[in-house]
């Protein structure tokens, strides 16, 4: 399907790459580059260069290449469902961990897997995310919901958008944050700069996180639950840095001097939504992985000192 832009009075000047990430924050700056070079990308029905700078009331249209096909294969990956009936399952997905399939990527995700032990997934979200409702980065570790049915899936996303699912998140942070709780509201979207990261922007998407203090270690980290009430990329990381408290372990958003442990320091701990045919309201918990109670007992040690 092709999407079309008018280049106003105001985006004049500007490259098209960049104007085009700006507008449209789910095409990274290679997908644009290659839309632009693969002939995907035109103005005024003409194919351009990547540095093309847009005229006033120039027409770009673009029309995405359909994706190429990947055979999903179904992986024994021992994943551990802590909820399961008929119609939706809770998987606790550990650290490392891809969510679904992707070009490049296509086996060893939590889908590979739950391709594997499960019978029925639905496929609102096409072939390559049977079943993902929702998801949670790499090197999160946690709770997921997961449907089984497409009116299942119907339900929980809806359940998402109305912000009635529950979703509290342990996360070890730099600094020491010296209040007991908060709530930080700032819109996410694309960062303007780095095409890989989102950031605080204007025009950004609503995005509130809510978080209490846990325990604290000397001035240098502060253990806090998260809970969302909206659900964007990366949003307790972007959140959390965007009040100088970045994540221990943030490869992308916390500081050059941070653990080498792999990845963030954050676990999806305690997940729940109405059950889709039910209508009872269930709610789960998984404990903090080994290794994250292992940091913790360290740096209880270090500080009692």
């Amino acid at each position: 399907m092709s999407e079309t832009f008018k280049i106003t009075a105001e985006q004049k000047g500007q490259r098209i790459d960049k104007l085009l990430g700006a507008l449209q924050e789910d095409w990274s700056r290679n997908q644009i580059q290659i839309f632009i070079d693969g002939g995907h990308l035109l103005v005024n029905d003409e194919k351009v260069k990547r540095t093309y700078k847009l005229k006033e009331n120039d027409v770009i249209t673009v029309t995405p290449p359909e994706p190429e096909p990947l055979e999903l294969l179904a992986e024994d990956l021992n994943l551990e469902i802590v909820y399961e009936d008929e119609d939706v399952l809770v998987v606790n997905k550990p650290k490392g961990m891809v969510v679904h399939p992707a070009p490049g990527h296509t086996t060893g995700t939590l889908v590979n897997g739950l391709m594997h032990q499960v019978r029925d997934l639905s496929g609102i979200n096409g072939v390559m995310r049977p079943g993902i409702v929702h998801r949670i980065d790499k090197d999160t570790s946690g709770l997921l919901m997961v449907a089984k049915n497409d009116l299942a899936h119907e339900s929980l996303v809806q359940q998402l958008v109305d912000k009635t699912v529950t979703r509290r998140y342990t996360a070890l942070v730099h600094g020491h944050i010296p209040h007991d709780k908060g709530t930080i509201d700032a819109p996410i979207g694309r960062d303007k700069k780095d095409r890989q990261k989102m950031g605080i922007v204007d025009g950004g998407k609503h995005a509130v996180t809510h978080f209490q203090v846990m325990g604290r270690f000397g001035i240098d980290y502060t253990l806090v639950q998260c809970r969302l009430e909206t659900g964007r990329t990366h949003q307790i990381r972007v959140h959390m840095n965007y009040i100088n408290y970045p994540l221990v372990g943030d490869p992308k958003y916390g500081p050059k001097k941070t653990m080498d442990i792999g990845g963030q320091a954050l676990h999806a701990g305690v997940l729940g939504f109405i059950h889709p045919r039910t209508k009872e309201y269930l709610e789960f918990q998984a404990p903090l992985p080994a290794e994250f109670e292992a940091l913790l007992a360290e740096l209880s040690a270090n500080y009692e000192k």
